[in-house]
């Protein structure tokens, strides 16, 4: 690994090579815009594509919903903007993944797809073979694909060892015989501290990150939730712990064109207030669903269910039939990309889930928040601690009706802090320059992110 890093470096200019130790930037459109915007400007090739050979590998398990894998496709936006653009193999456990915007220099490599039930036992999702056997064919698919490509850094998002332990294998094989670094990725919140530190003993996750991995990435802000004390971390772990920030989906939004398909707008029926439901995957979300889709909206104001890929079949059905006996309604099963519905939207309701409230904070959108409470209470605790910091409003699946609903929508408790002066949403800045000092293409210390207020200016653009 370190010779083609070191080839990669020793193939740039100096002024190349500069900009690898800066770090790079981020573009703003206007001197007054409001929003981060990536460049669309190819780099230079000398920095990137075939000849660089830099290559990074990530992973999602992707057993319950599509955030695990939408997380690694933010992560390898970011990545992918870096002045050395590295060649991406995203492997994961969603089909759905394909139907997402990937960056040009990446790839997907889907595996059978694990569903995780409502006690947290785990199945197959698809295929009617045993568990058993649906994980060794996972093993060794995921095992012969990174021996082939030969990553330089593995990010593995959230399970350290993978579903089932899957991953181990190939995890110690490849740093053997290619050198491979690695990277744990960790959303903000796993679970209630008691839960998260009983999993971490019986997987023996602690020992799988001193043996296995130079670093965790905390995709969170410490001031928020602090991983590293609420888990107990052991002095070894937290010496490889980095928080990143939060990952602002505003960057994903230009990234995309905002080209959201004429369907969802149409909708809306020219309504000037959108309602919106968002359930982020819909494997666990139809009786918010059908609770929101019973809700008697003001007149001037539309609602709009986004159901979700993971939605089961006959409940999506039942949705689609509440949805039928409300005019003032509509649902789409999914949607590629919801950022520009909800940037439209003047009501939210929604799942706590870390990829749909980072969305609602990054575009300071006012939510209130129904959270999962099994079979984790992640969403429970991540809703409830941002509840308190003022950003959302929070309503416990128990208490949720259609008139409860219709009171919140009506009248909704008014945010007392701006979420992006609140929170540090700065991991989308920090992870390429984590990437450039792990992979030795940069000896800069990775600094503090700017004024939480101002638009980020280091996120690997000219």
């Amino acid at each position: 690994m370190q010779n083609r890093l070191n080839s990669t470096r020793e193939s740039m200019t100096p002024p190349e090579r500069s900009e690898v130790e800066r770090s790079g930037q981020i573009r703003m459109a206007s001197a007054d815009a409001d929003i981060l915007h990536l460049s669309n400007d190819p780099l230079p090739r000398s920095l990137g594509g075939p000849g660089a050979g830099v290559r990074v590998a990530l992973y999602s398990h992707d057993t319950m919903g599509i955030g695990h894998i939408r997380r690694n496709l933010l992560v390898a936006l970011a990545l992918d903007r870096c002045p050395v653009r590295p060649t991406m193999l995203l492997i994961t456990g969603s089909r759905e993944a394909g139907r997402f915007k990937i960056p040009f220099q990446a790839d997907v490599l889907s595996v059978p797809g694990v569903c995780k039930k409502s006690d947290g036992a785990y199945c197959s999702r698809h295929l009617s073979v045993p568990f058993n056997d649906l994980i060794e064919l996972r093993t060794r698919a995921i095992a012969g694909a990174l021996a082939a490509f030969a990553p330089d850094l593995l990010i593995v998002d959230k399970v350290p060892l993978g579903a089932s332990g899957e991953l181990e294998g190939a995890i110690r094989s490849i740093r053997a015989e290619c050198g491979t670094r690695c990277v744990l990725g960790l959303r903000d919140i796993l679970d209630e501290n008691y839960q998260a530190r009983r999993d971490w003993e019986q997987f023996q996750y602690e020992r799988a990150i001193r043996e296995l991995y130079d670093a965790v990435w905390i995709y969170g802000d410490r001031d928020v939730y602090d991983a590293v004390d609420q888990y107990g971390m052991s002095p070894q772990v937290a010496s490889r712990v980095q928080y990143t920030g939060y990952l602002d989906a505003r960057p994903w939004l230009d990234a995309t064109g905002g080209d959201n398909h004429g369907r969802e707008r149409e909708t809306r029926s020219n309504q000037p207030r959108l309602a919106l439901c968002l359930l982020g995957g819909g494997q666990d979300g139809a009786r918010l669903a059908k609770d929101f889709a019973a809700v008697t909206l003001p007149p001037d104001m539309q609602g709009l269910v986004v159901a979700g890929p993971c939605m089961p079949p006959e409940a999506l059905r039942r949705v689609h039939q509440r949805v039928a006996e409300n005019p003032s309604m509509s649902v789409v099963d999914f949607v590629v990309e919801p950022m520009e519905l909800l940037r439209d939207a003047d009501r939210v309701v929604c799942m706590g889930g870390y990829n749909t409230l980072c969305e609602v904070l990054s575009l300071e959108k006012h939510a209130l928040v129904v959270p999962r409470i099994r079979p984790r209470q992640e969403q429970l605790v991540r809703a409830r601690r941002l509840n308190e910091l003022g950003l959302v409003d929070l309503m416990v699946p128990d208490d949720v009706t259609p008139r409860a609903l219709e009171q919140w929508i009506a009248h909704p408790t008014a945010l007392q802090v701006s979420a992006r002066a609140r929170v540090d949403f700065h991991g989308l800045v920090r992870i390429p320059r984590l990437f450039a000092q792990l992979c030795g293409l940069s000896a800069q210390p990775v600094h503090e992110a700017a004024d939480p207020d101002q638009p980020a200016t280091n996120f690997g653009l000219p």
